[in-house]
């Protein structure tokens, strides 16, 4: 399993909580699952006085990924759907920056059953794979809302290009924490998805 926080540095909750399930996997490591785990994939953007979404480039990570036969879509979209949104910048080229890279070369390494993703703040299940029907109903607290899949995005990317079911993770609130029973909850529902699917 690849489980990933921190996409956006301003999505405060999302870094924590995986930092949370870390001491989990310590403390109750069952076997089941190999894990490597990303807890704060954009360090620019979290460790800026002023969290940022984006990286020290101005680039939203989570567009940055390869599409498939990549034409630039990823600019385009950004241009003709995002009304040029500095917050939804997929920079110059698929693959320009170091993070988006890094971690384009963990998943072909570490070749993950799983990429389990967490953001903030839509309160929400997504979930992106070749089989939608396999998407848990509810992790926790947090139901189903399917969102779709855009160009240059992690589930765009792993999961409807390589195959690589991508669950994601939106938690209520960027810069709040869920409370301890709801973090648990999310993490033993999420490990019961796991076992049951895999």
């Amino acid at each position: 399993m690849l489980l990933v926080g921190g996409t956006h540095g301003d999505e405060l909750a999302s870094i924590s909580i995986v930092f949370k399930w870390m001491h989990t996997l310590e403390k109750h490591h069952s076997g089941l699952f190999h894990w490597h785990v990303s807890p704060l994939m954009n360090p620019d953007g979290a460790l800026q006085p002023e969290h940022n979404r984006l990286n020290a480039h101005g680039v939203d990570l989570n567009r940055n990924f390869l599409t498939p036969n990549d034409d630039g879509s990823a600019l385009e979209y950004w241009d003709s759907r995002t009304s040029r949104n500095p917050r939804r910048y997929p920079g110059d080229s698929p693959l320009s920056e170091p993070e988006t890279q890094w971690l384009k070369q963990e998943i072909e390494q570490f070749k993950p059953d799983v990429i389990i993703s967490v953001h903030a703040p839509y309160s929400l299940v997504d979930y992106d794979a070749p089989n939608r029907n396999n998407a848990p109903e509810r992790i926790g607290y947090l139901y189903k809302n399917l969102m779709g899949t855009y160009p240059g995005s992690l589930g765009n990317y792993a999961g409807m290009h390589l195959g690589i079911p991508v669950i994601t993770l939106e938690l209520p609130h960027a810069g709040i924490m869920p409370n301890q029973g709801q973090i648990s909850h999310l993490w033993t529902d999420l490990i019961r998805w796991l076992i049951k699917n895999l």
